[in-house]
């Protein structure tokens, strides 16, 4: 598997797992048997939680197109330096997201943003240019 498939896999792992911090917030707050419900329109979760849902549906968003430009480099089979770094920058640029999305730390979040979608782009560049 190429590294930058490694990166992806990585990426997708990432978000699939973001679910688990709000849902055990909800399941500390609520307990087990009210967590399992749908929640209410009035519900409030601690502002971490919270927090860490946005985190979560920010990767969502940004993953589609990461993937999606991943698997064209994949099989129209371009892979170099700059797309193996592309996609290492974005992964850990999205690590860096999380963590301080949810610590609550806004600009610098902003700016982890930022470098995973020029990551993006710069990956699209590649596949564009070949």
């Amino acid at each position: 598997m190429t590294i930058e498939l490694t990166m992806l896999a990585y990426a997708a792992g990432l978000t699939a797992l973001l679910w688990i911090p709000y849902i055990l917030a909800r399941i500390a707050r609520l307990g087990m048997v009210e967590a399992l419900t749908y929640r209410r329109d009035d519900e409030v979760l601690s502002p971490w939680a919270e927090r860490a849902k946005r985190a979560h549906m920010n990767a969502l968003e940004c993953l589609v197109p990461f993937a999606a430009i991943v698997i064209v480099a994949h099989l129209a089979g371009v892979s170099n330096a700059n797309t193996v770094l592309a996609t290492q920058v974005y992964f850990f640029a999205r690590v860096a997201h999380v963590v301080l999305h949810i610590a609550g730390i806004p600009f610098i979040r902003t700016l982890a943003f930022a470098v995973g979608w020029l990551a993006t782009f710069a990956l699209l560049y590649q596949v564009l240019m070949q």
